[in-house]
């Protein structure tokens, strides 16, 4: 366990993004970022990081707005989860995200671990990742070498890794919103006494009247990275989300994915789940459009 006493680590505030990327670029090795703290201070407890020095990110402006510019919905790396499922901004236009959000943990990690940290954790189980990469959206980054922008689809990289570099801070994500577009997650949970997923699908169609014209699909929770089967989701292209072309649909993503096996379920439990899943969830979407189009008298 980590001895606090032996080793307590330096604690500082920067007020701006370009002072902590400065602090973290000077012992890159040994200096953590703290934003919600749910992550790092429980990897602290358990003995497995013991970082010299702690560069929170709560002093520091702009990072905690939800906001619509440019066509996207544009949130801060420091919101927490559990202003992003109440959010009526993006319960409207990112309702998968914030269901998604309202799925992390419990009530006390809501209300303290942000979407910055959620995605700079890069852990396979989580909720909010998989979302965001089914929606497009992108992460804005600041470090040393300047800013740049990132497919969140790609930003994990392989179990806890992602495309951070060393002092890099992710600064806000934006999502973008789109008129005709229908969006779901949902999550599988193989042990009632857990809050991490089994298998966690993300589904997002754009539609062009009663058609898909656009759909992707990304399953969280089966491997390192959160997965998606481009092929299996052309199949939709043009199509209405019939029970027939979702069936393929869901078939092609259970025989596209090698699952891995954990206390959460087998490699063949999780294939058959992820079919199970990826049905419902597109079932789900065609429902909802179904019900769209009849209201609206088409």
């Amino acid at each position: 366990m980590y001895d606090v006493a032996m080793r307590a680590p330096a604690f500082l505030r920067p007020t701006t993004v370009e002072e902590a990327s400065r602090l973290l670029a000077q012992d890159p090795d040994e200096a953590k970022v703290l934003s919600g703290g749910t992550a790092v201070v429980l990897m602290m407890k358990q003995g497995l990081i013991a970082p010299s020095l702690l560069v929170s990110l709560a002093g520091v402006d702009g990072l905690g707005d939800i906001a619509r510019v440019r066509g996207a919905l544009r949130i801060g790396a420091g919101v927490c989860l559990a202003q992003i499922a109440a959010s009526a901004e993006v319960r409207r236009d990112a309702p998968s995200l914030a269901h998604a959000c309202s799925e992390v943990g419990n009530p006390r990690v809501r209300n303290v671990a942000t979407l910055g940290g959620n995605l700079a954790e890069g852990d396979y189980a989580s909720d909010p990742p998989a979302v965001l990469a089914s929606l497009g959206a992108r992460c804005h980054l600041s470090g040393p070498a300047g800013s740049r922008t990132v497919p969140v689809d790609g930003f994990v990289t392989g179990f806890f890794q992602t495309v951070l570099e060393d002092a890099e801070i992710i600064t806000h994500i934006d999502v973008p919103v789109v008129a005709d577009r229908g969006t779901v997650y949902l999550k599988y949970r193989s042990r009632s006494s857990e809050d991490r997923a089994c298998v966690g699908v993300a589904a997002r169609a754009d539609f062009a009247g009663d058609r898909v014209a656009a759909l992707d699909v990304h399953v969280a929770a089966v491997a390192a990275t959160p997965q998606s089967v481009p092929a299996a989701c052309e199949l939709a292209t043009g199509e209405r989300l019939s029970p027939e072309l979702v069936r393929r649909v869901a078939r092609g993503y259970a025989e596209a994915i090698d699952p891995i096996d954990d206390a959460r379920g087998s490699a063949w439990y999780r294939t058959r789940m992820i079919e199970v899943t990826v049905e419902r969830a597109l079932n789900e979407l065609g429902a909802g459009r179904s019900q769209e189009v009849d209201h609206d008298g088409n």
